[in-house]
Order: structure tokens, then sequence, then C-alpha cells
């Protein structure tokens, strides 16, 4: 049986004991509920008196002008898709806890990502990182390991997925045809991809 989110909240507060500043890692296939896991888990979090802060993974799209130059529009989400060495920079710098980090946010309905949109804070002991590849144990992504000091895996089955990815998409308002490209050419085969390629987590959610 999984763990509830307080129970997560109160292992990783146990797990962090005294130190100044915690990363918790939420890796996953699109469309797993990272997000809103993030969100929640950082309520719980708070609701212990702890400050916690999410840092999204996917600010770090690179830009849709770029992809289509390069012939990957269609593939975005791929590895290599993304900015990796920028978001490793942020990682390693917001890990130490000792400095003001800004960072980029995702905004889906324009497919864009935003500079400078959130302040990680010193103050901020509790970091939540979300994002797919973060337990991909292939290419650059591998430089990621060692970087948080808890990490949980979200694994739905992939007929869980399939209707999470399809229920997304349908609600952007595309055309079956488009979001039927979405889901099958794109988003399931990364999700196979990272469950496949990936490190093992502290905590595995296997959601029904």
């Amino acid at each position: 049986m999984s763990p509830t989110i307080e129970e997560m909240a109160g292992q990783i507060i146990a797990k962090a004991g005294s130190v100044k500043r915690f990363m918790v890692a939420i890796a996953g296939p699109p469309g797993a509920g990272k997000s809103t896991l993030a969100d929640n888990l950082a309520d719980a979090l708070k609701a212990h008196g702890e400050s916690a802060e999410v840092l999204p993974m996917d600010g770090f799209h690179m830009d849709n002008a770029i992809l289509i130059a390069r012939g990957q529009l269609a593939r975005k989400g791929t590895p290599e898709t993304f900015d990796v060495r920028a978001f490793l920079d942020i990682v390693k710098a917001v890990r130490p806890g000792d400095q003001e980090v800004l960072v980029p946010v995702f905004d889906r309905s324009r497919e864009l990502a935003i500079a400078s949109a959130r302040v990680v804070s010193p103050d901020h002991r509790f970091i939540i990182v979300e994002g797919n590849y973060l337990l991909f144990s292939q290419g650059k992504w591998a430089a990621l390991e060692g970087m948080f000091d808890f990490s949980i895996l979200m694994a739905p089955p992939i007929e869980v997925l399939e209707e999470r990815l399809w229920a997304r998409w349908r609600g952007y308002k595309l055309s079956e045809e488009e979001a039927h490209a979405k889901v099958y050419e794109n988003d399931l085969p990364n999700g196979r991809l990272i469950l496949g390629n990936r490190r093992p987590a502290d905590v595995t959610l296997e959601i029904a």
C-alpha cells in the first residue's frame, strides 16, 4: 500500500533531521501527477511548521523556436529537448541553501518557459524538485545522481497514464488527431523510457 502524503511528509522531516536544506525529488512520466503531488507535499510540510518551495523541471524546456529549427517540436518533452546544463546548474545552486536563486516556470497554456518566475530563498528548508527525468539514468541526466536527499517515483500503470494523458490534451481543446499524436507518439513513449531507465527511489507510488 502506498504511503499517504502526510506519511511521506513525516518520513521526509524525520530523515532531514536538523539540516538547513533538504532536497526532495518527485520523478515520473508525463501525466503521472508530479506537479499535484509536489504542491500537496509542500502544503503538508508547511502544515508541520516547515518552509518549502517547489522547483519544477518543466521550466527548462527548450523554446519552441529552437525545437522547430531542430525538427524536434513533435517530440517536445524527450530528454534532449530540455536545457539540461542550465537545470543542473540551478539544482547545484539551490542545494547548499546559502543564496537566493531565481528559477523559471513553464506556462503550459502558452507552451512557454518564463524566466525568473519563482524565488527559492535560503529560508526555504525543503526544496521539492519535480520532473520527468530526475531519476533518469541515461545521458546528461545521470549527473543528477546524489543531488537529492529523498526521492519519490510516480509509476502508474500504463493504462492509467494513457487515460490521464488523453484527459490532459483534450483539456487544451486539441483535435482528436492532435491529442492522439501527443499521447501515442510522444508522451507514452517518453513514459516508457523514463520507467525503463531510472534509478531506484526511496518511495515508489504505483498509483491506480
